[in-house]
């Protein structure tokens, strides 16, 4: 059976949901740069996805000043309500704190502000269980592409076989397998446990009380 020195997380759809704060940033964006506002269901397939990409996915834009002003006119809406009203799955607070107290190293790897994630954790009482917490203005290389779990190891001192990383994307999937670490898909979000066969995930979790249990005999 093997056992993890460290574990890292993503944050949005894995421990958290900001869906609402997520919604109203991308609405008011889209107001105010005259676009057409998109519902609900359509921001959730983006979340994961770093803001400007999210941006391209819904406009088709690349342009690059206005893929900035979008995520200014986000950050104005969103940054404040994060904070505020994000909240965390069943299981988060009881899953940290016990791999914690078994001395498991806990990291946080998202492309959420590594501000605001710190701050929602402090909040709830958990930013102590955290070792670390790399969030999209702490790469130049966003995932997909494995810089952030890369940068985690390094600085965790650990190597690859060592490390679990959790999330509920394919993008976190392809970021594990770049960084040469076991994957576990967490489905908290919207993608579904078919779209991760293509990838080798260690273990596919309904829910965090259920990877819990599974990683109970891993630590």
């Amino acid at each position: 059976m093997k056992h993890y020195r460290a574990i890292c997380f993503d944050f949005d759809y894995t421990l958290g949901d900001s869906t609402d704060s997520i919604v109203g940033g991308f609405q008011y964006a889209f107001e105010r740069m005259g676009l057409p506002i998109p519902d609900r269901d359509t921001v959730r397939g983006t979340v994961g996805y770093l803001l400007e990409d999210a941006y391209e996915m819904l406009t088709g834009d690349s342009d690059k000043e206005h893929r900035a002003q979008f995520r200014a006119y986000f950050l104005e809406v969103a940054r404040p309500r994060q904070v505020e009203e994000t909240t965390l799955f069943p299981g988060t607070a009881e899953l940290l704190q016990g791999l914690h107290s078994w001395g498991v190293r806990l990291g946080i790897v998202s492309t959420k502000t590594g501000e605001t994630i710190s701050r929602i954790m402090e909040r709830f009482g958990l930013r102590d269980t955290l070792e670390l917490i790399l969030g999209s203005y702490d790469v130049t290389h966003h995932k997909p592409h494995p810089e952030g779990i890369l940068k985690a190891l390094d600085q965790m001192g650990v190597a690859p076989e060592e490390l679990l990383y959790c999330g509920d994307t394919i993008l976190d999937a392809q970021a594990a397998q770049g960084a040469g670490v076991d994957f576990a898909a967490v489905l908290n979000g919207t993608t579904q446990a078919p779209a991760f066969a293509p990838y080798p995930c260690v273990h596919i979790a309904p829910d965090l009380t259920e990877l819990a249990q599974w990683l109970e005999g891993r630590a």
